[in-house]
Parts: structure tokens; sequence; C-alpha cells
């Protein structure tokens, strides 16, 4: 890899929107703890292809993913590779909050965009709208799923400050990444997540 990159921040319930190149290393990282991330990504060479929580974690065969496994395209391609991962602990299963998130589960009416609204935002140069943001990989994210009953809770993550998940790009993406503004996935504590780009050597 190429020299340590400068690692960038998003503010609290917030996105941003950056491209990959095949080989580049995304590393996510919860600055102050118990923060989630959503991270989505799309085929540069065609953004109809798109990270598809159902291939990945039926390929995979487990519902949380960490170091050493692929994360898969709806055309069952491996976008991402889990290279490393100190937290250990994310969700793949649970769409993106939104404003009818926050009305339906916290009774709120100011109409906060929440992290559905931020990616479409922060994708709109690429075309993307809001119809078209898939179930995101929810780094740092902490679900708990009852065995008997199939009944889900969201917990506070497990990240404590400084935790990382680092991410190979096995093809040239487009990605979003969010500091999680639904307060039931960072234990009602809207922090920033940091996050560096380590480009891969050129040939």
């Amino acid at each position: 890899m190429s020299a340590a990159a400068e690692t960038e921040r998003i503010a609290p319930c917030s996105a941003r929107a950056f491209e990959l190149e095949r080989g580049d290393e995304l590393v996510v990282i919860d600055p102050e703890g118990q923060q989630v991330s959503d991270l989505v990504a799309f085929s540069r060479d065609d953004l109809a292809e798109y990270l598809s929580s159902g291939r990945s974690i039926d390929y995979a065969s487990k519902l949380w993913l960490s170091a050493g496994d692929q994360l898969y395209s709806n055309r069952s391609r491996p976008m991402f590779t889990i290279v490393e991962d100190s937290c250990g602990r994310h969700d793949f299963t649970l769409t993106p909050c939104s404003k009818d998130t926050f009305a339906i589960i916290y009774g709120e009416t100011d109409g906060r965009p929440g992290c559905e609204g931020n990616l479409a935002q922060a994708l709109a140069p690429y075309g993307i709208g809001v119809d078209r943001i898939p179930i995101a990989f929810n780094v740092f994210m902490h679900v708990s799923v009852d065995a008997e009953t199939g009944t889900i809770a969201v917990l506070p993550p497990r990240s404590v400050p400084g935790d990382s998940i680092r991410l190979r790009a096995e093809m040239p993406l487009v990605v979003a990444l969010t500091a999680c503004s639904a307060g039931q996935s960072n234990n009602f504590r809207y922090k920033p997540i940091d996050f560096r780009i380590d480009r891969a050597r050129s040939a």
C-alpha cells in the first residue's frame, strides 16, 4: 500500500461519498466509541450493480461478517474483502434510518433526513436518488436476534474509541458512508465517524 493517507471526519448525522479503485483499502474508524456508520457501494462501471446484504449473508452463511469475509454485489461479484476488524460485530440486515423511521419508531415530527436522506444527498452527483439506497452494511451496529422468536433488538454498539474495520475494494467503486442519525444505533449520543483511504500502489 501507499504511504499513510489523511484521516477524514464525517460530522454527526451526515454522509460523504467518494470513489475507490480496485485494491484501495477503506478504513472506517469509530473515534469516540458506540457510533454506527452506514456503508453503501456501487460499481463505478455500472451503477445498477450495488452492495447486496442478501448475497453477502447468503454466501458467508452468517449474519455478522468480519475479517476474512467478502461483501458481494447483487450480481454475485465480490465488492469488498474485510481485511481487518477490531470490533467484530456489524449488522447487514436493517435498512438505513429515514424520516419515516424517526416518525414510526421515535415519534419525531421534525422530518430529519436520516442516513437514507444523507446518503442520497451525498450520492446525488452520481445520479443515485433515495429510491436506489439499498440496505447498508451497518459498520459497528449491534443487533441481537432471538433464536426462538426472531425478535430483533438494536443495542448499543460494542465499538470502543479507536475501533476500526479495513475493507479492500475488489472493483472500482462509488462508496458513501454516514455517521448514523438513529438514536438506538449510537446509544443516543450522536458522534462523528472517521475514515481513511489507503490507495493501492500504481503498477
